[in-house]
């Protein structure tokens, strides 16, 4: 890799590995908005992952090795490289603490941490951050991951000769993707739907709570195969072609997903009643927005919104991104490099605070 890659004003790029593929993607920061350098995608074998864990970092490595000396779409020209971490193997809770000074209150986060983590603390990588503050108490975002899991990527990623700057989960990348597209700044649920679990976050001014749940996009082929006894590739064009919308097996297709949808249908409304019992000013969430590779399948926004009963929409990170002279992703790619298109857009004070 020490021919690919060299320091230029110290850049930052995001690599996501996924359920069975790896996007990467670096961007710039112009005073006109932001531009893309390079991006790419490419799968591996799934087996190379068990848990969350990577078993096999070695497979892996020569699979992403492929795609920077052969596939990307412009270029990646730097080291320094932000990981992410799949959210479901993740536990991530906001927690509300008297005000307490900095040496305090780590212990006492650790103290009310231990509560709902099932592993030995000692086994987990813990992280927070304060996101509401007044003078008697503290609302802080915890997060802790098995350390197993995070150095697993950093073993792939050394393995590479890359330097790994930040670790972070596939939400945190989402989040601050959306954060930069979004003018409504209202209370949202975010769905990320990847290809084997759907992330579910309420987003107000910053992360407030965080879900995963079992179903994304590969989910969806595997049940669409299944009901009408079609191969995995087959059901794949059609849930990409008709999803949701009207076609001669719409009751079938509807059938096949039901018991997906229901399940994260019940999550999102979980999720939606917690943010407004404890919102204190009263706040009630305004939307729904999809991102990830699952979100583009078609009718699943009119789906949601009929079923919800709120305004859901797919989002569009990228009309402010500049491609330059690159060919930009096609629209149904895009929705899949919203994770790491948001990791990407880590300033240094995100990394060195």
């Amino acid at each position: 890799m020490s021919n690919i890659f060299f320091y230029q004003d110290k850049p930052i790029f995001g690599l996501d590995v996924g359920f069975s593929s790896v996007k990467v993607m670096q961007l710039e920061r112009h005073k006109n908005g932001l531009q893309v350098v390079g991006y790419g995608v490419t799968r591996f074998d799934s087996a190379a992952i068990q848990d969350g864990i990577v078993i096999n970092p070695e497979s892996i490595a020569k699979d992403i090795q492929t795609l920077f000396n052969e596939h990307l779409v412009g270029t990646i020209n730097t080291r320094r490289v932000v990981l992410s971490i799949p959210g479901a193997h993740t536990f991530t809770r906001t927690v509300k603490l008297p005000k307490l000074s900095a040496q305090d209150l780590g212990e006492a986060i650790r103290l009310e941490t231990e509560e709902y983590i099932p592993l030995p603390l000692e086994d987990m990588y813990l992280d927070y951050s304060i996101t509401n503050s007044t003078d008697k108490e503290q609302e802080i975002l915890v997060v802790a991951v098995p350390k197993e899991l995070v150095d697993s990527y950093v073993t792939l990623s050394n393995l590479l000769g890359l330097e790994t700057v930040a670790v972070e989960t596939t939400i945190n990348g989402t989040c601050r993707l959306f954060a930069a597209a979004d003018v409504n700044k209202t209370p949202t649920v975010l769905i990320d739907l990847g290809s084997q679990s759907s992330d579910i976050t309420v987003y107000d001014n910053g992360i407030v709570v965080t879900s995963t749940v079992p179903g994304g996009g590969d989910s969806f082929s595997e049940a669409i195969a299944d009901k009408l006894g079609v191969t995995h590739k087959e059901a794949h064009l059609i849930k990409t072609r008709y999803g949701f919308g009207v076609s001669k097996k719409q009751k079938e297709i509807n059938e096949a997903l039901e018991p997906i949808m229901k399940q994260l249908e019940k999550e999102i409304r979980r999720m939606v009643r917690y943010y407004e019992e404890r919102s204190g000013e009263g706040r009630k969430i305004d939307q729904v927005v999809t991102m990830g590779g699952g979100a583009n399948m078609p009718g699943l926004a009119d789906y949601l919104t009929n079923t919800l009963r709120l305004p859901v929409r797919i989002c569009d990170p990228w009309v402010d991104l500049d491609f330059h002279k690159l060919q930009p992703p096609t629209a149904s790619e895009k929705a899949m490099y919203a994770t790491v298109g948001g990791m990407s857009l880590i300033k240094p004070g995100e990394i060195f605070a």
